[in-house]
């Protein structure tokens, strides 16, 4: 489905993805959902959904909870609406937004919040930080570019405790949880 509104409709992925579709977008997003699934988080949020990675296969995989996907590109959150539809997700809702105008309406509403190939580190953090209740948790999915990014955006760290990194396989993403300060 991924494949075909890609060429269609909208650039859910790049165009030199499209091979690797498995490996580089659903495995990398289901890699740890054990650690999520334990988590205890039950009020999920996934900033810049895009092609549903990681969320949907997260939610497949059983990671428990109500989740709200945000997209700020309309033809993705068509998208999107059709592939939760198709899969019969009742527990998953796509918001045509900005996180920015999320996060007014709903402060500190989700305990747990995902974002895999979006901004840099500190500014997701930063906006995490107005949705995500104190010691709710984000999972943040990074690259090769995550040490200088946390060294280059040290203001999260007012307001999020750096949990731990899990690599995902033998490359260079890793899954990095982060815990929001029950004192910010």
């Amino acid at each position: 489905m991924v494949i075909e509104w890609n060429s269609s409709i909208s650039n859910l992925i790049a165009e030199n993805d499209q091979a690797r579709i498995v490996s580089r977008h659903l495995l990398e997003s289901v890699a740890h959902a054990e650690w999520l699934k334990g988590s205890g988080r039950t009020r999920w949020i996934d900033l810049g959904s895009g092609a549903g990675f990681p969320a949907i296969p997260l939610v497949i995989a059983g990671v428990p909870g109500a989740w709200t996907l945000v997209e700020s590109r309309r033809t993705k959150t068509l998208f999107l609406r059709k592939a939760i539809e198709t899969l019969g997700l009742d527990q998953v809702r796509v918001e045509l937004a900005r996180l920015e105008d999320i996060a007014g309406e709903h402060p500190r509403a989700f305990d747990g919040f995902t974002s895999r190939a979006t901004m840099r580190l500190g500014p997701t953090l930063d906006l995490a930080a107005r949705i995500v209740e104190p010691g709710g948790c984000a999972f943040l999915w990074k690259g090769s570019g995550r040490d200088d990014e946390i060294v280059a955006q040290g203001a999260w760290k007012e307001k999020w405790d750096l949990d731990t990194w899990r690599i995902i396989g033998s490359g260079p993403v890793a899954i990095g949880r982060f815990v929001r300060r029950e004192d910010s």
